[in-house]
């Protein structure tokens, strides 16, 4: 006999790309010490020229954050990179399954849309790495946002088309729809996929001078937000009713955090198309709005975080797939959640309080805020370390019978 070692991650399934997608995210979470803490001006955005002035002549506090987010935000960018192309290979292996066509004819189906979830992700993720890394990449920024759009709007056609294939199926016959099995919020993904290419396409919107990629970012990221809010208003009322009927679908249950991701990737898309339309278009929107704008978001997640994490508790979830032995590739799920909170915190406190005169940037105040979406970002650092070590480490060992 001979032992052959198992890892989880051998019985592939598409939501392995969420952890593609967290990975890209804490990239995001690291770049939120620049953005904020490094002076950027006459660009909304810091580039490379800018950190490494404010390297030179910061204080020591200052350095030691931007050596901590060009750390985080390489090797965080490497796994997202790392994940992607992983799960791109085992997904071209796992569509010669029979699990395939079963995932196909079922609920399930809508996992696949993982894929141009990650996929928009990364792309997001490349676009930071460029601008922390790259010296001179500002003066050719405006030919790179024409590729950015096209890029972004590929990945929403494949979204869209995913999308479409499922709804023709369900739609357009009755029965091929388990409402049974709909006890959760696993139905959001396609609105997740959306709201990413949405934010993706919105940048431009924020960052260009010339008015035609301002307008086509501003219609297109539009076009995709208003169809991710409208499948997600549709998926949480349908959801809604059957896990009052059923309750909710322990290994699904992550999927109740959903909404903390989407309202602060919608909630970035529509902060970038305001930059957008205010720079190019002279429409002008008030501190006061964009604060209250954020705490209305801010207060959506903290009510599905209270709502997520009492099922999660009293289904006893983190005691079994975060901290037991068992493993569900859908305990990445929790990873976007918490990344999410952290990088809205930083919006809130930064964009809304300090901007419109609630508080002071760097008092007291602003660093007790700041912490809290720091907790969170590195606890989200440990549950990515911890996940991967689960579902890509030896995880049993089985006896296999000698050839």
């Amino acid at each position: 006999m001979s032992i052959q070692h198992a890892r989880p991650a051998d019985t592939y399934v598409p939501t392995y790309f969420l952890g593609s997608v967290g990975a890209g995210g804490l990239a995001v979470t690291f770049f939120m010490y620049l953005m904020f803490w490094v002076k950027h001006p006459d660009k909304p955005v810091p580039v490379f020229e800018d950190i490494a002035a404010a390297f030179a002549t910061g204080s020591p506090l200052l350095q030691a954050a931007i050596v901590v987010a060009a750390i985080g935000i390489a090797a965080f960018a490497v796994l997202n990179i790392k994940g992607l192309i992983w799960n791109l290979s085992q997904l071209s292996k796992f569509k010669r399954t029979e699990s395939y066509h079963k995932l196909r004819n079922s609920n399930g189906e809508t996992t696949l849309l993982a894929a141009p979830l990650a996929v928009a992700m990364s792309i997001n993720a490349a676009f930071i790495v460029g601008l922390v890394f790259v010296p001179q990449l500002w003066s050719i920024v405006e030919y790179l946002f024409p590729m950015a759009l096209g890029a972004f709007a590929l990945t929403g056609i494949w979204a869209l088309r995913l999308i479409g294939d499922f709804l023709g199926r369900v739609l357009s016959k009755g029965g091929l729809f388990d409402v049974t099995a709909h006890n959760s919020f696993a139905q959001m993904l396609p609105a997740f996929a959306l709201a990413m290419v949405a934010v993706g396409l919105s940048a431009p919107a924020a960052m260009s001078h010339t008015p035609a990629t301002v307008a086509t970012a501003l219609v297109l990221s539009t076009a995709f937000g208003t169809a991710a809010l409208i499948y997600t208003a549709l998926a949480v009322v349908t959801a809604f009713n059957s896990m009052l009927h059923y309750g909710t679908a322990k290994e699904a249950a992550p999927t109740l955090l959903i909404i903390v991701p989407l309202m602060t990737v919608l909630g970035i898309m529509v902060l970038r198309q305001d930059h957008g339309l205010h720079t190019t278009f002279d429409a002008h929107t008030s501190a006061a709005d964009t604060m209250m704008f954020l705490a209305r978001l801010l207060s959506v997640q903290l009510v599905f975080l209270g709502l997520g994490l009492t099922v999660l508790r009293r289904q006893g979830y983190f005691a079994d797939f975060v901290f037991g032995g068992k493993t569900s590739a859908g305990s990445y799920a929790l990873v976007c959640p918490g990344v999410a909170l952290s990088v809205m915190l930083h919006f809130f406190v930064n964009k809304g309080l300090v901007a419109a005169g609630a508080i002071t940037k760097y008092d007291a105040t602003y660093w007790a805020l700041t912490a809290v979406a720091l907790i969170a970002q590195f606890a989200m650092v440990a549950l990515v370390i911890r996940l991967n070590r689960q579902h890509f480490g030896s995880h049993a060992s089985q006896a296999v019978p000698a050839e």
